[in-house]
C-alpha cells in the first residue's frame, strides 16, 4: 500500500551523503536497486540519479512496523528513508561512491510500489534493444543512461554560458515553416486553416539565421529542434538538435576562432581534457587523397597512397582500364599483417564491393621476403618491386588495392582504412583528435537529376579567386565551407553565406535554377537582401552525435531521452499512429488504401 509523503522533506541524494556527515540524520529518497533479507537484519541499495547508498534496516533500531515493511520490499519500489550516516562496519564498496558508509534506518515509508520489471535496472544492460526502448522509462532508470542524459545537460548549459559571454543572443526561430528543396526530404504539416497547403518542419533554421543577420543582431545561437524524413543509422534520427550559429561582419578564420574557443572550454569544462589551440586544418582535397574520407580519423596511419603512375603502363587491367577511364589506382598498407589468411582477405574483399568496388587488388608480403598477390602474373618483377616501394612495403605487410572512379576509390579505401582499424585495435578510445576540414567542392554533379546540386546549400559563398570557373568549369569551383571532425565523425559544419546579389543569382544559374524559380522558392530571403545585408556566416554542430562521442557512446539513441527506431518510429507509444476519420476530414485528407500486392 503506498504511503504519502505528507511531513517528509528529502535531506540529501544519495551520494551527496558523505563520510564526513557520519552521526548525521539524514532523509533520502529513491528505488530499491536491491534487498537482501538476512533474517534479523535487511540490506537494502537504494538508488536515485546521483548514484547508490547502503540502508541497514536492524529490528530494534527501527519499530516492528517499519521492519516488517523493510522485509517486504523489492527491487523498483520507491521509498523515503530517515536514518543515521554511519561508516561500515563490514567490508567497504570500492565500486561505490558512498562504498565506505550506510545509513542505520529509523523510519521507512513506502511511496510506491513496483511490479517486477521486464528486465534488470542495471548498467550495461545485455537486454534487446526493442525491449529496452518499448519500456524506455525503465531504461532510463539505469545509471549509465542517466549520466549520458547528465552530460548532455551540462553540454547544452556550458554552451549557452559560453556563447553568452562571446556576445551571442539566444534566438528562437519557428518549428512550422516553409517547405523548401534541397537537401532531405521534408516532414509536412497539413494546414486546418488553409485547406490542402502544409508547414514544413525545418531541417535547419539555415535561412531564418541568415534573414536574423539582415536584421542586425549580429550574433545569433539556438539549440534547435530539426527534422529530416531519411533513412536512419546508428547516428541519426527523424528527429535531432543542433547547436545552431550565425555571425555578422567575419570570415571563415572568425568562426574558427570561436568555435575552437568554445570546443576546448567544453571538452575541459565536461572531460578535464586539453585541447590543443590552433585546430589543424586540412583541405578537402588533402583529406581525400590522404584518408578517402572529408571526415578523416586521425587517431592512425594508414593513409591512401595514389600509385596511378606506376602502373599505367602495366599488364593489368584492372589497373590500366581505370586510368583509361578518369580514375585512379591507390592503395593502403595493412603494416604487419602480410599474413593475414585468405578467408580474412575475402571477407575485406566483400566489404569493399559494399562500397562500390567491382574488388579488390592485394600483395601480401611474407617476414622471409616472398610475394604472395591477386595480380602477380600480370606484373613484371621490376613492376611489382616498383609498386611495393611505392607502397612503403616491408615483409609482413600486407598491400590493398582498388582501381575505379577516383569517388568509388575514395569510398572504399576510406572505409576499409577505418574498418580494419578497428579490427586491428588501432586507435585509443580516449583519444580526441580534432580537425577543420576546408575548401569543399562548392558544386557535385548528379547523376539522377543530370544537373549540379549545392554540396552544402545554395546560399554558400565559393573562393573568391574561383569564381571565374563558376562560368566555365563550376565542378572546379571551392567554396568557403568548414566542417569540424572529431574522431572520423562530423561534428559540425558550415560556411561563408554569399550576401551579394549578382554571386547569388550566379549559384541559382549554376543550379540551374531559372530567377522565377529561384524567387517562387526562396523570395523571401532575396527580397531581404535587397534592403542591406552584412557579410555573414555560420556553422551547426550536432548536439546528439556530440554528446554520443564525449559519452563514447555507439548510437545516438544512448543520448536522446525518447529515441526512435530505424523505421522512425517510438516503441513505447507506438508513435506513428492512426488518427480519426473526424480529424482527417477537418484537415481535408483522404488516406489512400494501401494497394494489396
Amino acid at each position: 500500500m503506498a504511503e504519502s509523503m505528507q511531513g517528509l522533506h528529502r535531506s540529501h541524494r544519495c551520494a551527496e551523503v558523505t563520510t564526513e556527515m557520519a552521526g548525521a540524520r539524514v532523509t533520502l529518497m529513491g528505488w530499491v536497486q536491491k534487498a537482501r533479507n538476512k533474517g534479523g537484519i535487511v540490506f537494502v541499495d537504494l538508488r536515485d540519479r546521483s548514484g547508490i547508498i547502503q540502508l541497514i534496516f536492524e529490528n530494534g533500531t527501527i519499530d516492528p512496523e517499519g521492519f516488517e515493511k523493510a522485509g517486504k520490499l523489492r527491487s523498483e519500489f520507491v521509498i523515503a528513508v530517515t536514518g543515521t550516516v554511519e561508516k561500515r562496519q563490514g567490508a567497504v564498496n570500492k565500486n561505490l561512491a558512498t562504498g565506505e558508509i550506510e545509513i542505520r534506518a529509523e523510519s521507512l515509508r513506502i511511496l510506491s510500489e513496483a511490479d517486477v520489471p521486464p528486465f534488470p535496472i542495471e548498467e550495461n544492460s545485455k537486454t534487446k534493444d526493442e525491449v529496452r526502448l518499448k519500456y524506455r522509462y525503465l531504461d532510463l532508470r539505469r545509471p549509465d543512461l542517466q549520466r549520458n542524459l547528465m552530460l548532455r545537460s551540462k553540454v547544452a548549459m556550458l554552451t549557452r554560458q559560453f556563447f553568452e559571454k562571446e556576445g551571442f543572443l539566444e534566438i528562437e526561430t519557428p518549428i512550422l515553416t516553409k517547405s523548401t528543396p534541397e537537401g532531405a526530404r521534408d516532414y509536412l504539416v497539413p494546414s486546418r486553416v488553409h485547406p490542402g497547403e502544409f508547414y514544413g518542419l525545418p531541417q535547419s533554421p539555415q535561412i531564418l539565421k541568415q534573414l536574423l543577420m539582415c536584421s542586425g543582431y549580429d550574433r545569433y545561437i539556438q539549440i534547435a529542434k530539426c527534422f529530416r524524413d531519411e533513412d536512419l543509422r546508428a547516428d541519426r534520427q527523424p528527429e535531432f538538435t543542433q547547436i545552431d550559429m550565425e555571425l555578422s561582419f567575419v570570415d571563415v578564420d572568425d568562426v574558427i576562432d570561436v568555435n575552437e574557443r568554445y570546443l576546448a572550454f567544453l571538452f575541459k569544462e565536461v572531460m578535464d581534457i586539453e585541447v590543443p589551440l590552433p585546430i589543424q586544418r586540412m583541405s578537402w582535397q588533402e583529406a581525400m587523397d590522404r584518408f578517402g574520407s572529408d571526415k578523416p580519423d586521425l587517431r592512425f596511419g594508414m593513409e591512401l597512397k595514389n600509385v596511378s603512375d606506376l602502373v599505367k603502363d602495366c599488364g593489368f587491367g584492372v589497373f590500366t582500364t581505370a586510368l583509361e577511364n578518369g580514375g585512379s589506382v591507390r592503395g593502403i598498407n595493412v603494416s604487419g599483417q602480410g599474413s593475414m589468411p585468405r578467408k580474412k582477405i575475402d571477407k575485406l574483399v566483400e566489404f569493399a564491393k559494399g562500397y562500390g568496388a567491382k574488388g579488390l587488388a592485394y600483395i601480401a608480403l611474407s617476414e622471409d621476403g616472398k610475394v604472395k598477390s591477386s595480380f602477380a602474373k600480370f606484373m613484371s618483377e621490376e613492376e611489382m618491386q616498383s609498386l611495393i616501394q611505392g607502397m612503403d612495403g616491408k615483409p609482413g605487410d600486407l598491400l590493398l588495392f582498388a582501381a575505379d572512379k577516383n569517388k568509388v576509390v575514395y569510398d572504399v579505401l576510406g572505409a576499409l582504412r577505418v574498418e580494419l582499424a578497428k579490427q586491428l585495435e588501432l586507435f585509443d578510445k580516449d583519444e580526441f583528435k580534432f580537425v577543420w576540414i576546408t575548401e569543399f567542392p562548392l558544386l557535385e554533379w548528379s547523376e539522377e537529376e543530370n544537373r549540379y546540386t549545392a554540396m552544402h546549400h545554395p546560399f554558400t559563398m565559393l573562393m573568391e579567386e574561383d569564381l571565374p570557373l563558376l562560368d566555365t568549369e563550376p565542378g572546379k569551383v571551392r567554396a568557403k565551407a568548414y566542417d569540424i571532425v572529431l574522431n572520423g565523425n562530423e561534428i559540425g559544419g558550415g560556411s561563408v553565406r554569399i550576401h551579394q546579389n549578382d554571386i547569388q543569382e550566379k549559384m541559382f544559374e549554376a543550379l540551374g535554377f531559372t530567377k522565377e524559380a529561384a524567387y517562387e522558392q526562396f523570395g523571401f530571403l532575396l527580397n531581404a537582401f535587397k534592403y542591406g545585408v552584412p557579410p555573414h556566416a555560420g556553422l551547426a554542430y550536432g548536439l546528439d552525435r556530440l554528446v554520443m562521442l564525449m559519452a563514447k557512446a555507439d548510437s545516438i539513441r544512448e543520448v536522446i531521452a525518447f529515441p526512435k527506431v530505424k523505421d522512425a518510429s517510438c516503441l513505447m507509444t507506438e508513435t506513428p499512429g492512426p488518427v480519426s476519420e473526424a480529424q482527417l476530414e477537418e484537415l481535408g485528407l483522404q488516406i489512400k488504401p494501401k494497394q494489396e500486392n
